[in-house]
């Protein structure tokens, strides 16, 4: 007998895709994981080769033969404005895949996965910054979120950047003391912040370590270093502006509403940051409920998919109940 499919959930972040097929119940049939998505490195068509892979071990590792697969709920990076998803679910649609197709921003998976119905704000603090909010009603509140040229300021990468900025000027003179100036190279097992912007610059610290620096910078703020916490501080105000105007968009700014923090920075933790988001945002929007998402954001896009077919009450519980 053939398995019948109802949802073909994707979560495809940068580092990693996981897809999950639904059942009508909510019931979890397979499920596989495989690298990231970058559209932008590889091309559109290579990048949804990679899904194409993901998707088969799925559908490989069902109790049996696939029926013809139902509707394709994809999360995807780099699917940052309404054009590009767009663009990405017409792809998406060619491969035949499924009877139909959604494609949203990332982001959106991370926002459901937290909440019992898709109403609230997330804040997504990982590489990047981005935020998103959605009603039930299908009103929606969203940002560019491609970098400084649309206004964002942080992440993790962008945490980084800032760190060695103010320890570059302060070795040489041009800035004020930071402990900073010792902590980040000798990291790196480097002597001056001189030697590390050699090493990054002529590639004997690889791009793909960059990030390293951000839980150095952490560390040193948490030390007491004023220049570190400086910038601690300010990534907790862009978090609560961002949250803040999309709660105000969706006229949620007065409601008991959910902000769900997301990423790995802000799911680190750092008492600095989190505890300062949720007194900032205590002022702004004082019945917010501010917390964590533990859950993986393929469970968001499997929901935002049981959501589109109009699977009952019961499914939804029964899926989220697998990602305890």
């Amino acid at each position: 007998m053939d398995v019948n499919v109802s949802v073909v959930a994707v979560d495809a972040g940068n580092s990693k895709t996981d897809v999950a097929l639904i059942g009508s119940d909510g019931t979890v049939l397979a499920s596989a994981r495989g690298g990231g998505f970058q559209p932008p490195v590889v091309g559109v068509g290579a990048a949804l080769d990679g899904l194409g892979a993901v998707l088969e071990r799925a559908v490989a590792a069902l109790d049996g033969p696939p029926g013809p697969l139902g509707h394709v709920s994809a999360c995807l990076a780099n699917a940052d404005l309404p054009v590009e998803e767009a663009e990405l679910a017409a792809a998406l649609a060619e491969r035949g895949w499924g009877t139909s197709v959604e494609v949203r921003n990332d982001t959106f998976a991370i926002l459901r996965a937290g909440v019992d119905e898709p109403r609230g704000v997330a804040v997504v603090c990982g590489a990047g910054i981005n935020c998103v909010g959605m009603t039930p009603d299908g009103r929606t509140a969203r940002f560019p979120a491609i970098g400084r040229m649309s206004g964002d300021w942080g992440g993790g990468a962008g945490l980084a950047e800032e760190a060695l900025w103010f320890a570059a000027r302060a070795e040489d003179g041009r800035g004020e003391p930071t402990e900073l100036v010792r902590a980040l190279p000798a990291h790196f097992g480097l002597g001056s912040v001189y030697a590390l912007i050699e090493a990054l610059h002529r590639g004997a610290v690889g791009p793909g370590r960059r990030h390293e620096m951000t839980p150095v910078l952490f560390a040193t703020a948490a030390a007491g270093d004023p220049v570190a916490a400086g910038l601690v501080k300010r990534q907790a105000h862009e978090v609560v502006a961002m949250a803040s105007v999309a709660l105000d968009r969706l006229e949620l700014l007065e409601e008991e509403v959910p902000v769900l923090l997301g990423g790995s920075v802000l799911a680190a933790r750092h008492p600095q940051l989190n505890d300062r988001i949720e007194a900032l945002l205590a002022a702004r929007a004082p019945k917010a409920e501010v917390r964590v998402v533990a859950q993986p954001p393929v469970l968001g896009a499997a929901l935002l998919g049981l959501d589109r077919t109009g699977a009952a009450p019961e499914a939804h519980r029964r899926l989220r109940a697998q990602y305890v």
